[in-house]
């Protein structure tokens, strides 16, 4: 596939990078803006020009210099890795290697470089579920001492810090940003819109179940919906196959995880209100002191990861999965199971990442698609488990963000920081989110583009411009070693999912196993006074009787279902 710009091999003739003219860097400039960006951006050509110009100017000492970055596997980083690096590369000359690996990979990585000293890559796209990682080591850079001292000229007059929606995420108790948001996506229910606006299936619904089907509110009706759909003849709408009321995925893989540590957990309501997190219980049912070092993760402790809430949790999760999911769902990762809804047969799914929206509005999404290329589908707020309280966090948002790690060697630190400023910069973002559908920045999501775009969009851009987005958070500064505490989460889960243990076993073995990892913690010293300090255990009956998370088991954790109307709800992000 050619992008209309030449390629770094085919600039000089044989000429080496650092003798190609000042003048050279423009031209590919140029020729870049032309045929992929055009005017898919927030800024004039000219301020284009002048951005790319700045670009140029401050890469000149690393001319010829090789970079590895590397980030996870989705749409976004596919772009930026096929068609902006090598853009990058041609403008600025140098030389940019992106890599796209699973996300865990990246994971891994990072706990290798942070552990050996070993360079391994010049900047990580990662998470910033790792910022109570990041901000207690002190392995990656602090960006804003960066930006102002040894990164200063290599940091873009233009780069707008307060036009990133995302930075709440990425930026540590002291107040210092640890990391630069790259892309970010929200985990919304999603469902079949054209289905539950039908007035047979509407009467249908109300006729067995005897109030109006709608975006569920809580757990009970999302269950009763599932149970509605799982099996029913959709041919009169034209569907094709047989029809499920819910999609996950159970395989016993790092994304099993996530599933849980991102906000399953909180939308039950197994831990403390709190935004962007719970206090002091948080969604991985790790409670911290005061002084925002955890104490606890069993309910012995003050911890809530083997409460009530997380069993129920759990048990609903495997319920749904069994009962009402496609039979090939349990056998299935994070990446394997995103696009599925897209084929036609799914009617609702309570926990769907908006970074496969590109996947609802492609080519090969025309099952889930109006002729004129409106989605029949449509995302809204999942609903809340029994355990959720007003005030508790809503749901899980995504933010991959540039980490820059304190071992990777000042010049190529600072090339990695020019590419990473590169590929967020408004010049390219308004093209970049029109592609991956993964917004960071408020001057995209509020461009005419996305005006003209959204209703193509089955709710995403209006989710995005709404107040409501900053209810929806990543993993917060609980959790003091994410990658040695998160691949505990999918081992443990998964036990559940496949009937090894039951939910409670797997829970407990869980939060023992969280223990273990903050005890070594505790006696190692790394975090000095913000690491770990474990509570003594008690009963569990004592933290039970308290306040908040950890919270008792309720006598019935069937509420009264509760739908809303689709178009109501949207009116209310408009407000």
């Amino acid at each position: 596939m050619t992008h209309g710009y030449r390629s770094t091999t085919a600039l000089g003739l044989g000429l080496s990078l650092l003798a190609l003219p000042a003048w050279a860097g423009m031209d590919e400039a140029r020729s870049f803006l032309d045929a992929e960006i055009g005017d898919m951006s927030v800024l004039s050509r000219a301020d284009q020009e002048a951005e790319m110009q700045w670009f140029v100017d401050a890469a000149q000492p690393f001319a010829g210099m090789e970079i590895k970055v590397v980030s996870e596997t989705i749409t976004t980083h596919e772009y930026e890795s096929k068609v902006l690096a090598p853009a990058f590369s041609a403008i600025t000359g140098i030389k940019v290697t992106h890599d796209l690996i699973g996300e865990g990979d990246v994971v891994e990585k990072l706990q290798t470089q942070m552990q050996s000293g070993e360079n391994i890559y010049d900047a990580y796209i990662n998470d910033s579920d790792l910022i109570g990682t990041h901000w207690r080591y002190q392995q990656a850079r602090n960006l804003t001492d960066w930006m102002a001292g040894e990164g200063a000229d290599v940091t873009n007059p233009g780069l707008d810090l307060d036009d990133f929606i995302g930075t709440s995420f990425t930026t540590g108790p002291d107040g210092k940003l640890y990391q630069l948001p790259d892309q970010q996506f929200a985990n919304l229910y999603w469902f079949r819109y054209d289905w539950f606006t039908d007035p047979k299936t509407m009467e249908d619904f109300k006729a067995k179940y005897g109030y109006d089907l709608g975006v569920p509110v809580n757990w009970s009706a999302y269950e009763d919906i599932a149970e509605f759909f799982t099996g029913r003849d959709m041919s009169y709408m034209g569907a094709e196959g047989e029809i499920y009321g819910n999609m996950d995925y159970g395989k016993k893989d790092p994304s099993l995880g996530w599933r849980y540590t991102d906000a399953w957990m909180s939308m039950a309501g197994m831990g403390d209100k709190g935004e962007p997190n719970g206090l002091p219980v948080d969604e991985w049912g790790i409670r911290v002191n005061e002084n925002s070092q955890p104490v606890g993760s069993c309910m012995a402790r003050g911890g809530a990861t083997n409460s009530p809430a997380a069993v129920y949790a759990v048990t609903k999760a495997i319920e749904w999965l069994q009962k009402y999911s496609p039979p090939t769902a349990a056998g299935m990762t994070f990446s394997e199971a995103g696009p599925v809804p897209a084929q036609g047969q799914i009617a609702q799914q309570m926990f769907w990442y908006t970074a496969f929206t590109a996947d609802m509005v492609g080519d090969g999404a025309g099952a889930v698609l109006n002729e004129d290329g409106t989605p029949k589908w449509r995302m809204a707020p999942s609903p809340h488990g029994a355990y959720w309280e007003e005030g508790m966090k809503i749901g899980y948002q995504d933010a991959g963000s540039w980490t820059l790690m304190e071992s990777t060697p000042v010049d190529r630190a600072k090339a990695a920081w020019l590419y990473a400023q590169f590929v967020t910069s408004k010049t390219v973002d308004v093209k970049k989110s029109d592609v991956g559908l993964t917004f960071i920045r408020d001057s995209t999501i509020n461009s005419q583009h996305f005006t003209d775009r959204a209703p193509m969009l089955g709710g995403l851009v209006e989710f995005y411009r709404s107040p409501a987005r900053v209810q929806w958070s990543p993993t917060g500064t609980n959790i003091p070693d994410y990658p040695k505490l998160a691949q505990l989460w999918w081992q443990n889960i998964g036990d559940a999912m496949s009937g090894a243990k039951t939910p409670q076993e797997a829970l407990d073995a869980l939060c023992a196993d969280q223990e273990k990892v903050l005890s070594r913690l505790e006696r190692a010293g790394v975090q000095g006074d913000l690491g770990p300090k474990l509570n003594e255990e008690r009963d569990a009956e004592y933290w039970l009787e308290q306040p908040g998370a950890p919270k008792p088991k309720l006598a019935d954790e069937e509420e009264e279902p509760k739908t809303v109307a689709y178009d109501d709800l949207i009116q209310s992000w408009s407000n």
